[in-house]
């Protein structure tokens, strides 16, 4: 047999292969912790979409929705090391890396958009210095809906909350139960439905669509509007994966995530109000705090704000000041 001629035929035929479009063609894998028809899930499809239409199929990005390729506090380290291209993260989930994250879930320091906003602005720059060092880019940040306390029972204050079952996603919430008095869990938005359905929790703090996504209404029945902190979701990317894509192609993805960002914005405000008349029509009561919940709630507050700003330095009085100004 001529192995050389074998060879060649071979060399022939990857040629003629690679030679069309699938030699010029990019794919990215990006995972999410969140169900396809939640609204951050929808609106990075639609990134996805908008890249694929800009770059002619140049870049196709594949979104894999609910933990199904990394569960959420793997998708960082799985971008960073480039076994997923892109990926979308809690911001609070990585607290315990650095201060910088944490400031996301300081209840009571952003609870309105424009405040959330001029939060993220201020600690915007620190945040990519940090990922940059791990060779990360951030995309785009969307925001949740302000967060407020399921549970299981009629809370007056924070005393009823003492000895609860309450779920812990973040080092902000473990430290929450904390203050409280409540017994933390560590269950990730995957595996709430079951944790509630089971008895393992009966409380936890956090948006009106994750209450809706999971069907908390079915398990827990009341909603405290506490409207503590609006934290945000960053969609990262590999800096090497970015890097090794050419100019018009780099351009298309940063400008579908300008779009991302700005919708993302937008439509985290309207499901707002959306979501909480979805949970009240499936039977959950939707409470205003009592005076005497929301003036315990702040003062958690004030003690996270105060020992953030003790963990995070001259950097943290930093941001604080340019949001504060």
């Amino acid at each position: 047999m001529n192995h050389k001629f074998t060879r060649a035929a071979m060399a022939a035929v990857a040629a003629l292969s690679f030679g069309g479009i699938g030699f010029a063609q990019t794919k990215w894998d990006l995972p999410t912790a969140y169900p396809a028809t939640n609204y951050h899930t929808e609106n990075i499809t639609q990134f996805a979409k908008d890249v694929e239409a800009a770059t002619g199929g140049k870049l196709r990005i594949t979104v894999h929705a609910n933990a199904s390729l990394f569960k959420a506090p793997e998708i960082k380290r799985a971008v960073q090391s480039g076994q997923a291209q892109a990926g979308e993260i809690l911001l609070a989930n990585f607290a315990n890396e650095n201060p910088v994250y944490a400031l996301d879930g300081v209840p009571f320091l952003a609870t309105t958009y424009p405040e959330a906003m001029k939060l993220y602005t201020a600690s915007k720059p620190a945040m990519e210095k940090l990922l940059t060092a791990q060779g990360i880019k951030v995309l785009f940040v969307v925001p949740w809906a302000p967060q407020g306390i399921y549970s299981k029972k009629e809370i007056s204050s924070v005393a009823d909350l003492r000895g609860i079952k309450w779920r812990a996603y973040s080092p902000a919430t473990a430290k929450i139960a904390e203050l409280v008095g409540a017994q933390p869990v560590q269950i990730q938005q995957a595996e709430l439905s079951a944790a509630m359905a089971t008895g393992v929790i009966e409380s936890y703090m956090s948006s009106g669509s994750t209450g809706y996504d999971t069907k908390t209404y079915e398990s827990l029945k009341n909603f405290y509007d506490t409207q503590a902190w609006i934290p945000k979701n960053a969609i990262l990317v590999n800096a090497k994966s970015f890097d090794a894509l050419d100019a018009p192609t780099k351009e298309a993805v940063l400008k579908a995530a300008g779009a991302a960002e700005t919708r993302g914005w937008k439509v985290a405000e309207e499901k707002n109000t959306e979501y909480k008349r979805l949970l009240a029509e499936r039977g959950m009561k939707i409470h205003k705090p009592s005076a005497k919940l929301d003036a315990d709630m702040r003062q958690v507050g004030s003690i996270m704000q105060a020992d953030w700003l003790k963990a995070a330095g001259a950097d943290g009085a930093a941001i604080v000041s340019a949001y504060k100004k």
